[in-house]
């Protein structure tokens, strides 16, 4: 998984193949402050940063947001005075996808920006 070759939002699509726990572990070794979290039996990937005031988070946010339109795959985003959650999943097939891995990946990269 690099971060300079993510694939256009395949996991977009109902048929694309959904992660095994397997690969997900592996990945998610890859991102050591990143979790995943089962909700309504949807795994998901998560992380809360810390940012130093609401101006700061408010930017982090629309990185990731220019990034996430860029692709055509959106994360949950929770935007707050200190912190910024963002959290990976492929809705279509209700689980994790390696672009959501890739793009957790991103995120990772934009906050030092």
């Amino acid at each position: 998984m690099t971060t300079s070759t993510i694939p256009e939002c395949e996991a977009c699509r109902p048929d694309a193949q959904k992660l095994t726990g397997e690969e997900i572990a592996r990945y998610v070794r890859e991102l050591p402050e990143w979790r995943v979290e089962t909700i309504d039996h949807v795994p998901q990937l998560h992380r809360s940063y810390k940012v130093r005031n609401f101006a700061e988070a408010l930017s982090f946010t629309n990185r990731v947001g220019d990034l996430a339109e860029s692709i055509g795959h959106h994360p949950q985003l929770v935007t707050e005075w200190g912190r910024v959650t963002v959290k990976w999943w492929s809705h279509k097939i209700k689980g994790l996808h390696e672009l959501d891995f890739a793009l957790a990946k991103r995120c990772d990269a934009l906050i030092g920006n």
